[in-house]
């Protein structure tokens, strides 16, 4: 089983889909079920292993930076974008000399999940293979999740490789706001303002992106209506 100590957490963006909670509350720290998005994220973190967190922030950064300051575990260090929002492949770039040289864990700071029978992140680790893979993706299936409405984004192939899901088709598997990457996924970037899927799409090409499935119930949260069936999911799986 590979061994990770690093994380990137993606956390910068301004939440426009969860107005008007994000109007006074950066995305992050919305609340779900009593706790803030990004302590679900870190709390699993810390519960995997995970050493150190890079955060990135900027809308409402000092919000964020002052919260991460109460935290214990993991150690968080604070990848600044207030001076220019990098969108996610640039959010990492950006980050790459905070996260080291090896492969790093990447997380959505608004999903979650409610585990199964293995821990997931677990499972996403003992799934690495720095020799074949230059990124790894939790997946969750559309049908097993709150807060996803959407039509999904990958087909999982039986030895683990992603395809995208076609134009005007449905796909089973969404991906679930966590995977682990490498360092050379970075390589020739396109500019300094990128989403991932660019990289995505690469490695796609390139028979080095992978899939492992999420055991559980994801939990999506990028709206007000999607906060409440996030709670509604806890309470259920609680009772």
């Amino acid at each position: 089983m590979a061994v990770l100590s690093t994380a990137m957490v993606l956390s910068a963006g301004y939440g426009r889909r969860m107005r008007p909670l994000s109007t006074t509350t950066p995305k992050p720290l919305i609340e779900v079920a009593g706790k803030a998005l990004i302590d679900h994220c870190l709390d699993g973190l810390a519960a995997a292993g995970i050493e150190k967190a890079v955060v990135n922030v900027h809308y409402m950064a000092d919000l964020v930076e002052a919260h991460l300051g109460r935290r214990r575990a993991p150690k968080t260090v604070v990848s600044d974008e207030r001076a220019k929002l990098l969108d996610t492949g640039g959010g990492c770039l950006k980050a790459l000399p905070l996260l080291g040289e090896g492969p790093f864990l990447l997380r959505n700071c608004d999903s979650f999940w409610l585990e199964g029978v293995r821990p997931n992140l677990d499972w996403l680790i003992s799934g690495w293979n720095d020799e074949e893979m230059d990124g790894l993706l939790l997946l969750a299936s559309t049908v097993a999740s709150a807060g996803y409405w959407g039509t999904g984004d990958f087909m999982l192939g039986k030895d683990g490789r992603l395809t995208r899901r076609a134009e005007r088709t449905v796909a089973p598997f969404a991906y679930a706001g966590a995977a682990i990457l490498s360092p050379r996924l970075f390589r020739d970037p396109p500019g300094e303002v990128f989403s991932l899927n660019a990289l995505f799409d690469r490695a796609l090409e390139e028979g080095r992106l992978f899939g492992v499935q999420l055991d559980g119930l994801w939990i999506n949260v990028e709206n007000p209506e999607a906060v409440k069936a996030a709670e509604m999911a806890i309470l259920e799986s609680a009772a």
